[in-house]
């Protein structure tokens, strides 16, 4: 049986194999989503205009830090952000930087 932390260190490819988890395993599923809903709780009062997704991505990376989790996008086969941040005509996986929002 897999672990969710043994997950992370599942092959890179597809091997067909399902993966069970075990209570232990979803345990620590239901603590990242937990903490996982209270960023982006905490997120929301920020998204306004004039904020930089660069400082969204700041917050993250530090709520992260601050409750002992590293965030799972950070050095993602060199990505280099806590977050994809999304605008506009950008469908997903957009890049923070510091171009303000606008309303």
């Amino acid at each position: 049986m897999v672990t969710y932390l043994d997950a992370a260190t599942a092959p890179l490819r597809n091997t067909g194999q399902i993966r069970l988890y075990g209570e232990e395993g979803f345990a620590g599923m239901r603590k990242a989503c937990e903490l996982t809903a209270r960023c982006l709780d905490e997120l929301v009062p920020m998204v306004a205009p004039g904020v930089t997704t660069e400082t969204i991505d700041r917050f993250v990376f530090e709520f992260g830090m601050d409750h002992g989790a590293l965030p799972a996008t950070l050095n993602y086969r060199g990505y280099t952000k806590s977050s994809c941040t999304s605008i506009n005509h950008v469908v997903c996986h957009g890049i923070p930087d510091n171009k303000p929002l606008k309303d």
